[in-house]
This record gives structure tokens, C-alpha cells and sequence, in this order.
């Protein structure tokens, strides 16, 4: 009788160890998926966020870094308390489990009282980055020492399909278009078929005339990519729970390390 419990208990602890090394493994895949995300944010998209002259945006995709990197950190941890079947690395790879999930709960909650504070405002972005975009584009565009400026606006007007801040209009006031050298009515990556001096006619024919303006293509875009990032945390807190559970019954099946 006694030996059947001992093989059952066997049997459960091996089941466990081996749920848990395959939890490690899709927790260590997630936080490199994590890490992933926010190095193409740096790397492709932070120019469209730098038109906005807020370091929020960027600080976004550094912080994912840094959580995809705890996450692969917590995720060997774990792999290697599982192997070894050390009661002590289990009880340390429960406490980061737990911190990790704390935070992003505690993140969550703050950013939900934002949300309630600010609805239904916050979707938006805020007016003081409105502008700053718009000030960018027109003071910015094709000006000495401004070229990551200029090629982040063509990309932004032709990845987007838009044209001006908020309309086609405030290319205007652009010092670039205004020079008398220049004959331009608006740049031409506001073209729908972009080529040389195109911008010379403004005609809804051949320039995006978007409702809104690229502020609105944008605003788009950042909340998409909020959504992603909202489904990834749901997605690893979820991990996260199961991982604690466990690693909770994998540390109660496992006999005192000796002394």
C-alpha cells in the first residue's frame, strides 16, 4: 500500500515537473515575443511616435523591453528549478511569478481610473500633442539638420494615406512651401502616386484628402497597438497564474531538501 502511494506520488510529481518545464517554455517564448514587439516599435514605428515630441510613446516600447527580458530571466529560473527540483529556486521563481503579476495588475488598475477620469476624451490624444505634431510638420518639413524629421513625415503621409496634420490646408503655413523657390502646394508623399513635383497640384484626384488628417491615422494606429500590447499582458497574466499554481503543487509533491 505504501509503495503505490509512493509510485503515485512519483507518477504526479513527474506529471507536474513536466507541465511546468512546458509552461517555462511558452513563458520564456512570450517574453522574447515581448521583447520582440518592443524592439520593432523602436526599431520601425518610434519615427512616427517622435513627430509627436512625447517621450511617452518611446518609454512604452523600453518598458516592454525590460518586462520581456524579467519574463525570459523568470522563465530559465524556472527551468532550471523544475530540472533540479530544488524546493528553494521553486519558492524564488513563485515570488517573481507573483511580483510580475502584482505590477502589471497594479498598471492595470491605474490605467483603468485613467481611463474612467478621462472617458470618453481618452482615446484621443491629447490637444497639446495635436499640436506639436502640426508645429512639427510645418516648422520641421525639409529644413536644414531635420532629416530624420522630413523622411519620418513622408513615411507617415504615405504609409497612412494622408495628408497634413489635419488636412492637406496646413501645408500652407509650411516656411518650405512658402520659399519662392519652391512651387510645391503640398510635399509629394501627400500624392497618391508619388513622383517629382507632384505636389504642385492639390487636387483630390491626386492628393489624399483624408477626414482628420494623418492626427487621425495615427491616433488609429496608437490605439491599435495598445490593444495589442492590452491582449499580450492579459495573455502572460493569464501564463502567470497557471505557472504559480503550479509551481505551488510541484512544491508540495517534492520531499524537504536535505540539510
Amino acid at each position: 500500500m505504501e509503495a503505490h502511494r509512493e509510485k503515485t506520488n512519483t507518477c504526479g510529481t513527474i506529471c507536474l515537473k513536466y507541465l511546468l518545464f512546458i509552461f517555462n517554455l511558452l513563458f520564456w517564448l512570450a517574453g522574447g515575443v515581448v521583447m520582440a514587439v518592443g524592439v520593432w516599435t523602436i526599431m520601425e514605428k518610434s519615427d512616427y511616435v517622435s513627430l509627436l515630441q512625447s517621450s511617452y510613446y518611446s518609454a512604452s516600447a523600453y518598458i516592454l523591453i525590460a518586462a520581456g527580458a524579467i519574463v525570459v530571466v523568470t522563465g530559465v529560473l524556472g527551468c532550471c528549478a523544475t530540472l533540479k527540483e530544488m524546493r528553494s529556486l521553486l519558492i524564488l521563481y513563485f515570488i517573481l511569478l507573483l511580483c510580475v503579476f502584482l505590477l502589471e495588475l497594479a498598471a492595470g488598475v491605474l490605467a483603468y481610473i485613467n481611463f474612467q477620469k478621462c472617458f470618453p476624451f481618452c482615446y484621443q490624444l491629447d490637444e497639446t500633442l495635436k499640436a506639436n505634431l502640426k508645429e512639427t510638420m510645418v516648422h520641421k518639413y525639409q529644413q536644414p539638420g531635420e532629416e530624420c524629421i522630413t523622411q519620418a513625415v513622408d513615411r507617415l503621409q504615405q504609409q497612412f494615406k494622408c495628408c497634413g496634420s489635419n488636412s492637406s490646408t496646413d501645408w500652407s503655413d509650411s516656411a518650405w512651401i512658402q520659399a519662392p523657390s519652391n512651387d510645391r502646394l503640398v510635399p509629394d508623399s501627400c500624392c497618391k502616386t508619388p513622383s517629382d513635383f507632384c505636389g504642385r497640384r492639390d487636387h483630390p484626384s491626386n492628393v489624399y484628402r483624408v477626414e482628420g488628417g494623418c492626427i487621425m491615422k495615427l491616433e488609429e494606429f496608437i490605439l491599435s497597438q495598445l490593444q495589442i500590447i492590452g491582449a499580450v499582458g492579459i495573455g502572460i497574466a493569464f501564463l502567470q497564474l497557471v505557472g504559480m499554481m503550479l509551481t505551488c503543487c510541484l512544491y508540495q509533491n517534492l520531499k524537504e531538501e536535505p540539510v
